[in-house]
């Protein structure tokens, strides 16, 4: 990867970092309000729990934006965590954070769906 894709990546994940830095700095959606109505407290945790997911799901993406950045660092951005080949061009195109190959996060998300499947098994067993 030449010098000038690496200096557009960095300023894409610096640009993706700190819009990700100033949502999950916004935590007005998760606080708890109080209503005489019970469908209205009922719509209050409904909202609220949608807004924890949402942060969390951006908190997680921050994660990665920063260990993307980290890689660039390092030097070893757009390499595989995994199998330490070269992550496809147009994979870190699309996914500039993307810490794997699209053969291991394939890998990774079946894994995970794996352990979804065998989780929710042992809940329902134990049920």
């Amino acid at each position: 990867m030449t010098k000038a894709e690496l200096n557009n990546f960095k300023r894409i994940l610096e640009t993706k970092r700190d819009e990700l830095e100033r949502i999950v700095r916004n935590r007005d959606a998760i606080t708890i309000e109080k209503s005489a109505d019970a469908l209205d407290e009922v719509q209050h945790a409904a909202e609220r729990e949608l807004a924890i997911r949402n942060l969390d799901r951006e908190s997680n993406l921050l994660r990665n934006v920063r260990s993307a950045l980290r890689r660039i660092d390092e030097g070893s951005f757009g390499v595989c965590l995994h199998c330490e080949e070269d992550i496809s061009p147009k994979r870190l195109a699309a996914v500039p954070w993307a810490p794997f190959c699209i053969q291991c996060q394939e890998q990774a998300d079946r894994n995970r769906d794996d352990a979804n499947e065998m989780f929710e098994d042992i809940l329902v067993n134990a049920a």
